[in-house]
């Protein structure tokens, strides 16, 4: 709320002041100023301007207080002149992992870190640091095989490893075997120090998630925020749990915090439009799914979401419009066919057809069974050989 003063009406007499002194205060106040601004921006910078055999301790924490874009900026630079530092390579592998999770479009994070160990183990192929975050990346890059086996490497050798049998547990999760990963999280949390405890906690947490335990889950995913409580992965999982247990109000704290830390944070927009369609409040939905589409005007997903929710309200104009737009981004983007939402083809055909847009629903009809035509997809969309009811026939595909 802006304060608006008002003018004050007393008139003051003027005093003879000694010539000079006005512009000495001015002049000691600038300065004073000047120096608290410099201070204030070298305390921002300190980090970054970390001499060398620092860097890797401001990168430590960072990741301490979730900045993992600043963790990964100081790691980097730290390996360009200690490329053979297995304790840089594990923290960067991890925070790329993490960082993947926070947002949108970071999957790519995920490629990096791969790379990054792959690189490093190949170097040092009995480094068990290496081994274990290779074995941590592959988990998160869903070759659970491999990663088990990297593990299992490191914990012959040491079987209190955290890192490794963290990254077992989640290799089994990710095979399958709910229970056995459920047990090897246990035994990493057991062994973990306070340094390790995050990593074992979220295997734990996501082993309970796994078997259907979510109030566990919950409950020990908040045990791991105490170890981190801004790092943002940590946030979106703790959402998802609270979803299936049906905490609609866990839930929306958990993404307010994620835009408390990222404040244009995409995903959790997304997220919170989500939710809000499932409780029907649509114009909640609305807002978010909008912003959605203005912070990442290139996700198809986006679209997807307002378009839906165009649709669910009845404003089937707009709905065809986004859902329309979604289906064009796939398209342009290269999308796997067996990967496309299929249903921005088919509720964009619908509000077409309900508009009595004959045209646009042909053309949309006709480019979703020219697109599946020689791919398997599990969604089928089919009409009669006379077309639509109230449209013409509809033309061969083939």
């Amino acid at each position: 709320m802006r304060i608006h003063r008002s003018r004050s009406r007393l008139s003051f007499r003027r005093q003879r002041r000694r010539p000079g002194c006005v512009s000495i205060l001015l002049l000691l106040g600038i300065v004073a100023g000047t120096m608290a601004l410099t201070w204030a921006w070298l305390e921002r910078r300190q980090d970054n301007a970390a001499p060398v055999d620092d860097l890797l301790a401001s990168a430590q924490n960072a990741f301490n207080r979730g900045d993992l874009d600043l963790t990964v900026t100081l790691t980097r630079q730290y390996l360009s002149a200690n490329a053979a530092d297995a304790a840089a390579v594990r923290l960067l592998a991890r925070a790329l992992v993490y960082r993947s999770y926070s947002e949108y479009n970071r999957a790519v994070d995920r490629e990096s870190a791969l790379h990054l160990t792959t690189e490093a183990v190949a170097s040092a192929p009995n480094n068990p640091e290496l081994l274990a975050a290779h074995a941590f990346v592959l988990q998160a890059s869903q070759q659970s095989a491999a990663a088990a086996d990297a593990a299992r490497r490191v914990l012959e050798n040491q079987p209190n490893h955290t890192l490794a049998r963290s990254a077992l547990a989640l290799a089994y999760g990710g095979a399958g075997s709910f229970e056995i990963a459920l047990r090897e999280s246990l035994q990493a949390v057991q062994t973990a120090t306070t340094a390790d405890a995050l990593d074992a906690l979220r295997a734990l947490a996501i082993s309970y998630g796994d078997l259907g335990n979510y109030d566990e889950a919950a409950r020990t995913v908040e045990r791991a925020l105490t170890f981190n409580p801004q790092l943002i992965t940590l946030y979106f999982e703790r959402a998802l749990y609270a979803l299936q247990l049906g905490d609609a109000d866990a839930a929306t704290v958990a993404y307010f915090q994620v835009l408390v830390y990222d404040p244009d944070n995409v995903k959790a927009r997304l997220r919170l439009c989500e939710l809000s369609s499932m409780l029907r409040e649509h114009d909640s939905a609305l807002t978010y799914c909008r912003e959605v589409t203005q912070y990442a005007a290139n996700w198809s997903e986006g679209w997807y979401q307002l378009g839906r929710e165009h649709f669910l309200q009845g404003d089937f104009a707009n709905a065809q419009q986004s859902l329309h737009r979604c289906a064009a981004l796939q398209v342009m983007q290269s999308v796997p066919v067996p990967e496309r939402r299929f249903e921005c083809w088919y509720l964009q055909g619908q509000a077409a057809q309900i508009l009595g847009d004959c045209e646009a629903l042909i053309a949309t009809y006709n480019e979703f069974r020219s697109m599946t035509a020689d791919e398997e997809v599990q969604q089928t969309w089919m009409y009669p050989p006379e077309g639509p009811p109230g449209c013409s026939a509809v033309p061969s595909a083939r």
